[in-house]
Order: C-alpha cells, then structure tokens, then sequence
C-alpha cells in the first residue's frame, strides 16, 4: 500500500529470475530470494516459489482471526497458473547436463494444484479446498467462487485468491507472442507498447454474517456483485469490441442490483498491451456511457501478475473502498486514440468509495468482474 500511495512502481530487472532476456525485459520481481521467503511463515524453502508467496498473503490475511476461525467450516480458494514451474525448469536444465545429478523429488510439485495442497497443510486449512487456474482471471474467479459458496451456506468463512512467480517458460511464451514491453509498461496510453509480468499473492478473508458475530470481526466491504463471461473470440486475444468484457460488468452489476452510475471506481484489466486496453476501453465506454467513473490499472506498480492479478487486485479494490483512495495509473502521456474517456493519473485521496469494479480479463476469453461494496 505505501508503495501505491508514493507512486513507486516496483517494475525493473530481474535478480532472482536467470533469464536469457534478464538485460532487455523488465519484470516486477518480489526482491527477496526462497529461502527469504520460506522464513517470514516458516514454510520449506524447497518449496515452488509460487507456493511461498501464497503463504505469506495467506498468513496475512488469517493475521487477525485465524485462532478464532477454527471452529468453522472453512474453506481455501487458491489460484495460480504457473505452479512448481520454476524447480521443474531446474531439473530440465540438471536433465541435460550430464554433469549434474538432477533432484527428480522437485517434480512433484510441477501442477497448479500441489502449491494449493502444499499451502493448506501449512495453515491447517482442511474442510474445502480447490484450486482454480483459467489463466488471469483466475484469482477473479476463485473470490467468485468462494462467495457463491459463502451465500449458499456451504461455507462459513473462506480464503480467496491467489499466487504466481515468475518463471522462464512464462516469460519466454509471452515474449513469443511479441506482448512483452522492452520498458515500463503503459496501460492505456496511445502508445502502449505491451506488458510487463509480474509476481505477487493477494487474498481476500470472506465470512458469512454468523461467522462475523463470532469472530468478533468488522467487514470492510462485501463481494456484492460478480460474473464469468466468454467471448470465444481467440485463444490470446479479446474480441475488439469486448463482447465478453462488456458481458462480464454488465452481468457484475445486475448481480450486486447495481447501477452503473452507482460505481466509484474500476481497478482496469489494463495490462497495456493493445488489444487488452482497446477492446477493455471500448467496454468500459459502452457500459457507463456518459457516467464513466474513476478508472486506472493498477498493473504499471505491480507488472500483470497472471493468476495472481485478480487476487492482488481485490486486495486494491478493498484498500480502495477502506481508505478512500484512487489509485494512479502509471506512466500515462498520450490519450488513446479509439476512447473518448481517459485513466486516473494522479493518486486521489479524501474519496467516498462505495463500489468498486474490478475487471480480469484472460487468455481464451475468460473474463471475470468483481464488484465490492462497502458495508
């Protein structure tokens, strides 16, 4: 959050990634090493990267009730798209070299949903857990889920969101889709040249009211609106007038009984890439037309954090609705040709933030909006 508030973005070169593109693609790389990360929650350091960054959002976000939740039917809602990837890469490269003597016990953690499993034997996390990975509207979808869950008295309290790392493949099939900027990513300016990836975890502590009284825990605001849509347009690529775009808000705001005049503020998909921001923008104009509110992508501090993003972003939304701010949106110089509406530049403070839209947009049409109100 101090970060956010001093406009400091946390995109640069990569330390801990070795990378044949280490000198040429900026990353948003969390700058502390495994073994760093393992100590802040006691995990394994042998652990994917993914899953120790998950751990440590978890741990924050069980901070204040986690002794008081357990006695409740609790349930896990993790995301993540690149799983163990990182140590899978480093056996690949032992494989090859007849050298090394490659540790094969670090392929057991390769798929998406072992980080889930790893993470919730660490915390105790028992009663219900998935895992959820439809590319970058993943950490949006797992929320979704969980407060689907909560409302259906199948759950009383749940964990949602999500994890991601950085990892070689990751980078090296993005950079193949030539999306990747060569510096600082800038969302939704005319001259957007793609994105940078990014790394982080961000949940979210969902309860039912009952579970609230007996916690003694105060809400900030509450998943009130949300939507899964599909355009089926392309497996990389938005339509470009963001049909499913414009499905997921419209469909976000009839769930939370909303009018879009009633939105404060939209943390943007906004990965910077031209076809995202177009086909987001021309959404975006089409649902609030005439009512546009405050809107900004977050993505210029923290890079597109994949399954992470929506997760990461919640967090925003949330920290949006409880301080009163709105978020800058980085980076910015030259309005967007095909838009007639432009981002927040400058950081906002002293705001009455009552809803927040908050989009996720992924690979193979997956969109997902969250809405939050504030109770």
């Amino acid at each position: 959050m101090r970060s956010l508030l001093q406009g400091k973005s946390g995109v640069g070169k990569a330390e801990y990634l070795k990378t044949h593109w280490q000198d040429e693609l900026p990353v948003a790389e969390i700058k502390k090493s495994n073994e760093e990360l393992a100590a802040m929650t006691g995990a394994d350091a042998k652990w994917p990267r993914t899953a120790l960054l998950s751990a440590i959002a978890v741990q924050e976000a069980l901070a204040t009730h986690k002794d008081s939740i357990q006695n409740l039917r609790t349930g896990f809602f993790s995301a993540n798209t690149v799983g163990g990837m990182d140590l899978t890469e480093q056996v690949y490269k032992d494989f090859i070299n007849d050298t090394i003597e490659p540790e094969f016990s670090n392929i057991v953690n390769h798929e998406c949903g072992a980080v889930t499993e790893l993470v919730a034997k660490h915390f105790g996390l028992n009663d219900f857990n998935t895992t959820i990975s439809t590319a970058c509207s993943s950490s949006a979808n797992s929320i979704m889920m969980a407060a689907q869950m909560i409302n259906n008295g199948m759950l009383d309290v749940a964990i949602a969101g999500g994890a991601d790392s950085m990892s070689k493949f990751t980078l090296n099939g993005f950079n193949t889709l030539q999306i990747l900027d060569k510096e600082p990513c800038q969302p939704f300016d005319n001259n957007r040249r793609g994105l940078n990836l990014g790394e982080g975890a961000g949940y979210v502590l969902l309860m039912s009211e009952k579970a609230m009284q007996q916690c003694g825990a105060t809400a900030i605001c509450v998943v009130s609106g949300y939507a899964n849509a599909n355009d089926a347009y392309h497996q990389t690529a938005s339509s470009p007038d963001g049909i499913g775009n414009k499905m997921a808000m419209s469909h976000a705001l009839k769930k939370a009984g909303l009018q879009p005049k009633d939105i404060d503020y939209i943390n943007l998909h906004g990965t910077g890439t031209a076809n995202n921001d177009s086909s987001e923008g021309k959404a975006v104009e089409a649902i609030f037309e005439g009512c546009i509110p405050k809107a900004s992508s977050t993505k210029g501090f923290t890079g597109h954090t994949l399954g992470a993003a929506g997760g990461v972003e919640a967090v925003f939304s949330t920290l949006s609705i409880r301080d009163g701010v709105v978020f800058p949106n980085l980076r910015w110089a030259t309005q967007m040709e095909d838009i007639n509406w432009q981002v927040v530049t400058e950081l906002q403070t002293g705001q009455d933030i009552r809803n927040v839209l908050s989009n996720s947009f992924g690979f193979g049409g997956n969109c997902s909006s969250l809405i939050f109100s504030k109770c």
